[in-house]
């Protein structure tokens, strides 16, 4: 699962905080591999801004299953910070940490220079900072200088996060698993895992390409009351289309036939991965989700306005993913 840890209209950061850890808990019952934070900054509904910090709190909550950013937008920071960071959380965690990185910068350029980071990016700078956050986390060699303390020899695994075929392409020299933002954005989602899987060169840690995908997922007893449900994320992402961003909203009768023809299809373009419906149209759209990509993982996104009724989608999506392993077995 990954998690913006959302705020809620009415409700407050803390609320926002306490809810995320409810259902990281919850999914780690559930049988969940891994759950994931992502960054942003500066923007009204969305408390995931100091993402180590997150993860910390989210592994301190849970017992077992892996926890992650998804992702730490490396442009933002050095990476010797990144090291320390992720370190840290290594040796209080050992074995359950992931470090997903993204090239974004996950914000507007305004707070970009407010990070200090306004220098304009190459192409080359973030396979450098990758390069340098692998030899950071490795074992310290003889003569290394500089040493990330904590960080060095913790072997945290990276994933490259992407959204288009730059970071897909730089995941296959590597060697690294590579996750596809297909949750908002989907448009190049297979031929971008097309590309990553055919100019795989594998790794010691990773011999074969491993492959995540992004899904928004609304899951209900009903189609019609998912439909329902949904119209939070309908109302999330078209502020983001049009800069009228706010916290997350209670769900609408018929908010889509409210819209515009091309307000409809934007929102269809970017949720066109989107798994929203009752039970049986979930493990149908999982399934072809599955079959389609391939994918080694679906990663789901699951923003409901009221979060009980997220956790009970979570139950519904993890009941038709036992549907389909058994269906598989």
């Amino acid at each position: 699962m990954l998690d913006l840890v959302a705020v809620r209209e009415g409700g407050t950061v803390a609320d926002a905080l306490a809810i995320a850890l409810r259902t990281a808990q919850h999914a780690e019952s559930l049988g969940f591999l891994r759950y994931w934070l992502a960054e942003h900054h500066n923007m009204q509904g969305i408390a995931s801004s100091a993402t180590a910090v997150l993860v910390g709190y989210i592994a301190g909550g849970t017992q077992r299953m892996r926890v992650g950013s998804g992702g730490v937008m490396l442009p933002n920071h050095a990476p010797l910070v990144v090291a320390e960071a992720f370190g840290t959380l290594a040796e209080l965690y050992p074995g359950r940490i992931d470090l997903g990185l993204g090239r974004a910068p996950g914000t507007d350029p305004l707070t970009m220079r407010a990070l200090h980071r306004d220098r304009v990016e190459t192409e080359e700078d973030f396979p450098r900072d990758v390069a340098e956050l692998q030899r950071l986390l490795a074992p310290a060699q003889p003569g290394q200088r500089l040493v990330a303390t904590p960080g060095a020899g913790t072997n945290v695994p990276l994933w490259l996060l992407g959204s288009s075929l730059f970071s897909a392409q730089l995941a296959a020299q590597q060697g690294l698993p590579y996750a596809f933002a297909s949750h908002f954005a989907p448009r190049m989602l297979h031929q971008a895992i097309g590309l990553y899987r055919q100019l795989y060169r594998p790794s010691a840690a990773w011999p074969k390409p491993y492959v995540v995908v992004g899904v928004p997922l609304i899951a209900a007893p009903t189609d019609d009351e998912a439909e329902f449900l949904a119209s939070s994320t309908y109302q999330r992402v078209l502020g983001i289309l049009t800069g009228d961003r706010r916290c997350l909203l209670p769900p609408v009768d018929n908010f889509a036939a409210r819209l515009q023809p091309q307000e409809r299809a934007a929102i269809g373009d970017f949720l066109a991965a989107a798994v929203i419906g009752g039970p049986d149209t979930v493990r149908a759209g999982l399934r072809h989700l599955a079959d389609a990509t391939g994918a080694d993982e679906l990663m789901l996104v699951c923003d409901v306005y009221d979060p009980a009724l997220r956790l009970r989608s979570l139950d519904i999506a993890a009941q038709a993913h036992a549907a389909l392993a058994h269906g598989a077995a």
